[in-house]
């Protein structure tokens, strides 16, 4: 049980500092390649910290746990929401001003319906993830298009000034991304064969640690990016990042955990969970598109979101143990 404790906090240590290293590497590569500021923010920043998430469910399913792997993307919205959003917007309420954001929040909000279709009989198939993995294939191609096209937009900018405070040459920035991407994996291991051990010992199911003890951990890339975005005025980039993070989480990484080994879901997926992470969007959506013109998640919704998140985990624990 110690080492087990042990390997969940190195991992997870490991984790969040090698997938900073990671998208830090990957958008300075693509950045010397050319592409498009919006673009590299959209795709690269999106799919770099999503990246934990995508290596600690594909290796959960693999060693025969999918339900963990569910568990880590469901779960990773929610924290990315209720506490990764919430506690910033406590800190500094954010404004929102792009575009782009306001046209990805209803997006969001279709993939996270989609999502439960595929839920309806308590298990994603291998043919449904190739279906998520197929959408989240057209949502890369489309943030492409919309990258290239709005290179005026208020994110673009933020992302534009991210990039031009941290220059890196081309031959660092390969290394890091290879450094980077093989922490990643070795980290993913040591926290999933912990987080195991740990849900065994404690009576729990693998979803529930992947609700929690995993999903508080892939989450803190955002939730360290969010708050120095946020100090910056950088509102949309904080959004933004949540966003795309959380539109990964659900097609990609539940998909390629779904496309290794079929996952059987536990009927508290749907009732509780995929509810709070519906809940949650929704909300977020109101807060951020409730104006004409801008949209601003305040200090009072950021509060909210801290107490759903609270009643959420409270709740998870009750219902959570295999034995009550």
């Amino acid at each position: 049980m110690v080492l087990s404790i042990v390997a969940v906090i190195i991992g997870l240590a490991v984790l969040v500092w090698s997938a900073d290293k990671f998208v830090e590497g990957a958008a300075a590569v693509a950045r010397h390649l050319g592409m498009a500021p919006l673009v590299i923010g959209m795709v690269i920043i999106g799919f770099g910290t999503s990246a934990p998430e995508m290596v600690v469910s594909a290796i959960a399913s693999m060693d025969g746990n999918p339900a963990l792997a569910l568990g880590n993307a469901y779960g990773s919205n929610i924290t990315n929401i209720a506490l990764v959003l919430g506690i910033t917007a406590v800190l500094a309420p954010i404004a929102v001003k792009s575009v782009v954001i306001r046209r990805e929040m209803p997006v969001l909000i279709g993939i996270t319906l989609l999502s439960a279709i595929f839920l309806l009989d308590y298990e994603i198939t291998q043919l449904e993830a190739a279906i998520l993995l197929l959408v989240f294939f057209a949502y890369m191609g489309w943030s492409v298009w919309v990258g290239s096209k709005s290179g005026d937009d208020a994110l673009a900018a933020e992302y534009t000034q991210e990039l031009d405070e941290h220059p890196l040459p081309m031959k660092p920035a390969i290394i890091w991304l290879i450094v980077g991407l093989l922490l990643l994996i070795v980290s993913s291991r040591a926290l999933v064969w912990g987080a195991v051990n740990i849900a065994t010992a404690l009576g729990v199911s693998d979803l529930v640690i992947g609700l929690t003890v995993v999903a508080i951990g892939t989450s803190l890339p955002e939730l360290a990016s969010a708050i120095a975005a946020t100090r910056k005025n950088e509102h949309d980039l904080a959004l933004g990042n949540v966003i795309g993070s959380n539109m990964f989480n659900t097609l990609a990484v539940v998909g390629i955990a779904g496309a290794i080994k079929p996952i059987t879901l536990e009927p508290l997926v749907l009732s509780r969970d995929w509810i709070a992470m519906a809940v949650l969007t929704l909300l977020l959506m109101a807060f951020g598109i409730r104006k004409a013109r801008q949209g601003r998640i305040n200090r009072v919704h950021g509060a909210i979101f801290i107490a759903l998140y609270i009643a959420y985990t409270l709740y998870l624990l009750k219902t959570g143990f295999i034995n009550p």
